[in-house]
């Protein structure tokens, strides 16, 4: 997709974290000895055997629940990293079954919305919308799973989930887009060893920040000879200047302008003929105007003439469903936490950051930004209780450690520097397609999704500069929920029949 005059907007100001570039080959220190072996302090890894109905027959499975070592160049273990694999049984040659690393963002997230939400055999329980159940919460057959299809191992980061590192001050030497890449990268290589998977098609799985660490590793990891057949990326940011709301960059106001107009359009905020329209429509009027009349406006800054700034405030307010006076009073700029305040003010709710169809009540109307996320509200306490109930009463791993679920197992996050403003990993997507032209990948957005809004998606994967030939290789695919649109029966069904459908398509004829 060509955007006009979004790079004429898009300005070098430096974010509030520096960027980063994934770690090149030559310049990465090696993770292990080459004889290294499992440390006698290793813990052994729970295995446990169960089955479920999906797909229209029943899936015997193997799941295993464990910690991997992982060791600096003098084969010293800095790190445990926790991870649960769920292998089908029966496979005539399981040694090259498809396999599939799944991990969650953050940065600060364990893997268990992916894990526990789409992928897995088992799912929480949600209603059908994908808002949060009355307590107790529990987990069911996930009739969805993407376990007929591929093999599946779910990563909890250094910091996340049960991950630890040996001692506090070594944490830091995993939390940062380099150190993530290098140590994840370590535990795929070490996982293809020991359990005997060299052999097996390939896939990586990111949501959010994983989509960061999935494209830095697919380009980090085929400079080590690992070579995926394909990579996936649900609700993608690779390119971080699409996101941040800094002094001197316009790009995210034009990116998010579109998941505006689809949330405004959810709690019908919109002009009665964008609303009789539907969300495509509506979504399709905004991005056009979005890319040419918003983006000249704001390239133009103060030399917007009267009546221009007038046509514009106009033109927004169609599209965002707020009033003209606020418009004009933040200079035609709504910076996402403004906007999830100001669109439901008047009711005095706010709106969802994850998920935007959801509405919260903040202690006052009045102020200028959201007291929490009701998406996160919603998603995190059934999430929680899941996970814990179902790793220790199901596949039986005992630990008194706290599950980081998100965020309190990690410090702060370096970006890294390559001398520009943000942090992006899409030169490192767009060299691994290069240096394996048979990848695919599938990438995945929810219309209210206001972390990772899908047209600042759209126009990250048609600025990487990806040969023509290649750009075949890539499936987009939108889904009318949010951030985790898999949370939505709906979203949750497509979402399985979208990805069968690009599994089949990236692994080799037979």
């Amino acid at each position: 997709m060509v955007l006009p005059l979004l790079l004429l907007i898009a300005s070098s100001a430096l974010a509030a974290q520096q960027p980063a570039t994934p770690p090149k080959a030559e310049a990465s220190k090696p993770a292990v000895k080459d004889s290294a072996q499992a440390d006698p302090a290793d813990e052994k890894p729970v295995v446990t055997t169960h089955s479920i109905k999906a797909a229209g027959k029943e899936l015997k499975y193997t799941v295993t629940t464990g910690k991997l070592p992982i060791r600096n160049a003098a084969g010293e273990t800095e790190a445990d990293m926790f991870f649960v694999a769920y292998t089908l049984d029966g496979e005539a040659n399981p040694g090259s079954r498809p396999l599939m690393f799944s991990f969650n963002g953050g940065p600060g997230s364990s893997s268990v919305w992916l894990h526990l939400g789409a992928l897995g055999p088992k799912r929480v329980k949600m209603l059908g919308d994908g808002r949060m159940p009355p307590p107790p919460f529990e987990s069911v057959d996930n009739e969805h799973t993407w376990l007929d299809q591929t093999d599946l191992v779910f990563i909890d980061p250094v910091g996340t989930g049960y991950s630890r590192a040996r001692k506090p001050e070594l944490g830091k030497k995993f939390w940062g887009v380099e150190g993530d890449i290098e140590s994840v990268g370590e535990f795929i290589r070490l996982y293809l060893g020991r359990y005997e998977r060299w052999a097996s098609p390939l896939f990586l799985v990111g949501e959010s920040y994983g989509t960061t660490r999935a494209a830095g590793l697919s380009g980090y990891l085929i400079e080590k000879g690992i070579a995926f057949n394909g990579v996936l990326l649900i609700s993608s940011i690779l390119n971080f200047q699409t996101a941040r709301f800094t002094k001197g960059n316009d790009l995210p106001y034009v990116l998010f302008l579109p998941t505006y107009t689809a949330t405004a359009w959810y709690h019908k905020k919109l002009p009665g003929d964008l609303q009789k329209g539907g969300l495509r429509k509506a979504v399709d009027e905004s991005k056009a105007w979005a890319a040419s009349g918003y983006a000249e406006a704001l390239a133009k800054g103060d030399r917007l003439t009267p009546g221009e700034r007038a046509d514009t405030m106009g033109k927004l307010s169609r599209y965002t469903g707020i009033e003209r006076r606020y418009l004009d009073q933040v200079d035609l700029r709504v910076e996402i936490q403004h906007f999830i305040k100001e669109l439901l003010r008047n009711e005095k709710k706010t709106v969802g950051r994850l998920d935007s169809r959801f509405d919260g009540i903040d202690e006052l109307a009045v102020s200028e930004t959201p007291d929490f996320d009701p998406a996160m509200a919603i998603i995190r306490p059934p999430y929680t209780a899941a996970f814990n109930d179902y790793v220790r009463r199901e596949l039986n791993y005992k630990s008194d450690m706290p599950y980081h679920i998100l965020g309190g197992g990690i410090g702060t996050w370096d970006w890294g520097s390559a001398g520009r403003g943000y942090a992006d990993v899409s030169e490192a997507l767009r060299a691994a397609f290069a240096k394996n032209r048979y990848m695919k990948l599938f990438v995945g957005s929810g219309y209210f999704d206001l972390a990772t809004p899908f047209f600042a998606t759209e126009y990250t994967l048609s600025h990487m500069g990806l040969d023509p030939s290649l750009r075949k290789n890539i499936t987009i695919a939108e889904y009318e929920a949010g951030h985790m649109m898999y949370i939505h029966d709906v979203s949750l069904e497509k979402l399985r029949r979208d990805v069968a459908g690009f599994l089949r398509n990236a692994l080799p004829a037979k």
